[in-house]
């Protein structure tokens, strides 16, 4: 026991260091372990998870070959392709979407527009760079990204009021600086540095702010909804008027948090948005491989609950959406399940490859990239010129530079700050 408590602040210490010996140490020890595990049942049946991300070779004998010989043929199997896409059905889908913004546009300030366009492009640039500097080891553990689903985040959330309040999964960068967390302290967070957001011990899956009355970052699947439940129960008991946004993903659909959540958020009538990102993958599974019903929406019939399907690639949808749904929640007090469906354009984390997906598959979603498209049509509205969107990028740039310095100057916590706001029961 007394060697387990020690090896703790070692391994917390090296987990920030990823480029130490000690951190290889540690790494290959689990690698070494791993190995040791059994690896076949009987002689042919492997234990891997039953998901898309390896394709299998098969040994088939070929008895009707021309001389008479057995003909031993290697071939892979059929990629599985777990998500179709018709390019005529997206080429039309986008070009509904394109006239649907330009009648929305009009009904949005020309500010706020041009700032929702910021937060997007604030967002994939800081992203990007997470995947530059992860890559070299700045940061180390789980990363996941947010680069796709900028509209979700932007749409929903620039619909809130300040006081207003928010929970999300892990990947969380992007809903820290739109709820007023500076790209610095989110940085520095990613870094492992005492300069992040909750003093470089949450790491990437972690945000935290009770200033921005922003709550996570959570790390286990549909964990948080409970607690989003909790936030909505807390705020409509102190008799205030605030609204709580519950971000997740549609693999924590499964989870039973989910539908305990949404039982009781309509039995006691509480103003909170649950807000399924539905990007059609958890970790590597397909959603038509692990959900029987795959209208998210469409369960929060079983509870009453008011719900909405939304195109997650249209900025101004959400925002619709979600004033909708914060309209209901403020003066009903009644809660509401949105479905934004979205596409994520990297993997899962930082770890995953995505050999589960096609190429053609990527290209078609990107061909409705969210920051795209409102881009084309804030231009054809005539609210930005094309030297207005290359202001936005600069200042966008400047900015995630700015985080990156602040992050590399930012020094790692001091030792005596291991067990703080650590709590046993």
């Amino acid at each position: 026991m007394r060697k387990s408590i020690r090896f703790i602040p070692n391994l917390f210490a090296v987990l920030h260091n990823p480029s130490s010996v000690a951190y290889n140490f540690y790494k290959d020890s689990i690698l070494i372990f791993y190995n040791q595990l059994p690896k076949k049942i009987g002689a042919e049946e492997e234990i891997l998870p039953k998901t898309a991300t390896r394709q299998k070779t098969t040994t088939k004998t070929n008895k009707s070959s021309s001389n008479g010989n057995d003909k031993t043929v290697k071939q892979k199997s059929d990629e599985i392709i777990t998500d179709k896409v018709n390019p005529k059905v997206s080429n039309s889908e986008h070009k509904q979407r394109r006239k649907s913004q330009k009648d929305s546009i009009k009904n949005v300030e020309p500010d706020t527009l041009r700032e929702m366009l910021y937060q997007m492009v604030l967002g994939r640039i800081f992203e990007q760079k997470c995947a530059e500097v992860y890559r070299i080891g700045k940061i180390g553990g789980f990363c996941h990204l947010y680069i796709g689903q900028e509209a979700v985040a932007i749409g929903a959330m620039m619909a809130l009021r300040e006081d207003d309040l928010v929970i999300t999964a892990y990947r969380d960068h992007v809903q820290a600086m739109v709820k007023g967390i500076s790209p610095e302290a989110v940085m520095a967070e990613l870094y492992g540095r005492s300069g992040g957001i909750v003093g470089g011990k949450g790491g990437s899956m972690h945000m935290f702010s009770n200033e921005h009355n922003f709550y996570g970052g959570h790390g286990i699947v549909g964990g948080q909804i409970g607690v989003g439940t909790g936030m909505a129960y807390a705020t409509k008991y102190k008799g205030t008027d605030q609204v709580t946004l519950c971000f997740f993903g549609e693999a924590a659909v499964n989870q039973g948090m989910f539908h305990e959540s949404l039982n009781m958020a309509q039995l006691w009538k509480l103003p909170c948005i649950y807000i399924c990102e539905n990007n059609k993958y958890g970790m590597g599974t397909s959603q038509a491989r692990a959900m029987s019903i795959s209208s998210v929406a469409e369960k929060a019939c079983a509870y009453g609950i008011a719900s909405e399907f939304v195109d997650g690639m249209d900025v101004l949808a959400v925002r619709e959406a979600t004033e909708r749904a914060i309209k209901r929640a403020r003066e009903e007090s009644l809660p509401t399940l949105l479905e934004i469906r979205c596409y994520r354009f990297m993997g899962h984390s930082m770890s995953d490859p995505g050999k589960y997906r096609s190429t053609d598959e990527i290209k078609q979603y990107q061909e409705r990239d969210p920051i795209f498209l409102f881009k084309e049509s804030l231009l054809e509205a005539k609210i930005i010129s094309a030297k207005d969107y290359e202001e936005i990028e600069t200042r966008a740039k400047e900015a995630v530079e700015k985080a990156v310095k602040f992050a590399d100057e930012s020094p790692l916590p001091d030792e005596s700050e291991l067990f703080t706001d650590v709590y046993a029961a």
